[in-house]
């Protein structure tokens, strides 16, 4: 015989607190014009409809992700942008075996690239391990504006495969943290190739053990929203390549009292620079 088990019964203020949370989301209007918030599943397309009502053509590895791995309809709604600013909501109008047509349903927008742009200059060609991968991954993420494997003496070289693997951990990144403006992946450089570049920023910091504090030099320097970040391999710098840089015009910071990775150092100074210049900003605007 089944024994029927009591229906149970929630408190009154639980079913209080659902209630209020399906009117917030019933209510909810998302601001498209944040590209951290989109809430529509979002797809690379380097062309997007010059209008609403204009149809585009989706193929190739977007068009795998929306119809095999999302199962995506004809009439759902997505998102599409190009890399460079471009932003579209539309909906799936027609899939056949090739590809799908994407139909806009708004006029498209151009959202501006951000002003803080920091450019990362890294010796990672010889990370394993999937470790160069992460560091791109994280500096897409974080917002910097550019890349560039750097040749060292300790680090010479970078294979072309890995490059355009990191093209791609750097595609998807993007699009996972709904980055509007693709970060560039630069040719790798050598240093002496870097140095005209320190001569012309305002801002250049040079990653190197024992140096003055990164903190401490920010508090003496005028705000940019620009810069160079220059980090060495594992093993850092030779004493050379140092003054080259320093010489050039590249102010030396420390990152603490401990040895860091190569992408661990890249990730503290590249975050600590993107949060200094968005304070600045911030305050800026607030400004009367």
């Amino acid at each position: 015989m089944q024994t029927l088990l009591p229906r149970p019964r929630f408190p009154n203020f639980l079913i209080t607190s659902c209630r209020k949370v399906s009117v917030f989301y019933a209510s909810y209007k998302p601001d498209y014009s944040n590209q951290s918030r989109g809430v529509l599943p979002r797809f690379y397309s380097d062309t997007l409809p010059p209008s609403k009502g204009e149809v585009v053509r989706v193929m190739g590895d977007e068009f795998h992700h929306m119809t095999k791995v999302l199962r995506l309809s004809v009439h759902d709604r997505v998102e599409l942008f190009n890399g460079r600013g471009g932003l579209v909501q539309g909906c799936i109008d027609k899939i056949d075996r090739t590809g799908l047509d994407f139909m806009a349903l708004e006029e498209p927008n151009i959202v501006p690239p951000k002003s803080t742009n920091w450019h990362v200059f890294s010796a990672f060609g010889t990370l394993k391990g999937g470790r160069a991968d992460w560091l791109v991954e994280k500096c897409t993420e974080l917002g910097a504006s550019s890349v560039t494997p750097l040749l060292t003496e300790r680090s010479p070289a970078i294979s072309g495969n890995r490059v355009d693997r990191l093209q791609r951990v750097i595609f998807a990144a993007a699009k996972q943290c709904q980055r509007l403006h693709e970060m560039t992946l630069n040719p790798p450089t050598k240093i002496s190739s870097l140095l005209p570049a320190i001569s012309q920023s305002k801002l250049s910091f040079l990653a190197v053990a024992e140096a003055t504090p990164l903190i401490s030099t920010l508090s003496f320097k005028r705000n940019e929203a620009s810069g160079l970040i220059i980090i060495g391999p594992e093993g850092d710098f030779s004493d050379k390549e140092v003054k080259m840089m320093t010489e050039a015009g590249a102010t030396t910071v420390g990152l603490g009292p401990h040895r860091l990775r190569v992408e661990t150092a890249t990730m503290a100074i590249l975050a600590t620079l993107m949060l200094w210049s968005d304070s600045h900003e911030s305050m800026a605007v607030g400004e009367p």
